[in-house]
């Protein structure tokens, strides 16, 4: 199965990240809605605290792109973490090359 994945790099207001993490836990499960998603991480900066690293699988680039972005779900999803962001994410797209390797 193609998975393409979804690296938004999100930077919090300061003293916001506890309250971020708790809203998160909200907002992912509208993600998990849309169509053409697969499955989301979230991981937090040790040297950056106010930082954090969003993984999301999609099916397709426009899986999140086109569908979600200009569904009512983003709506919602940005109104519970966007008052959280001191500055626009970075979001840029990736095809996974294989399989993940343990070792």
């Amino acid at each position: 199965m193609r998975v393409i994945v979804e690296h938004a790099e999100l930077t919090v207001v300061a003293g916001r990240e506890r309250d971020f993490e708790a809203v998160f836990e909200k907002a992912r499960e509208v993600l998990a809605e849309a169509d053409g998603f697969r499955w989301i991480e979230l991981l937090r900066c040790e040297e950056r605290p106010g930082t954090f690293l969003l993984l999301v699988g999609w099916e397709s680039v426009e899986a999140h792109t086109v569908g979600f972005r200009e569904s009512e779900r983003f709506q919602r999803w940005r109104a519970l973490v966007g008052p959280f962001f001191a500055e626009p994410p970075s979001v840029e797209h990736f095809r996974l090359l294989g399989d993940r390797f343990a070792g």
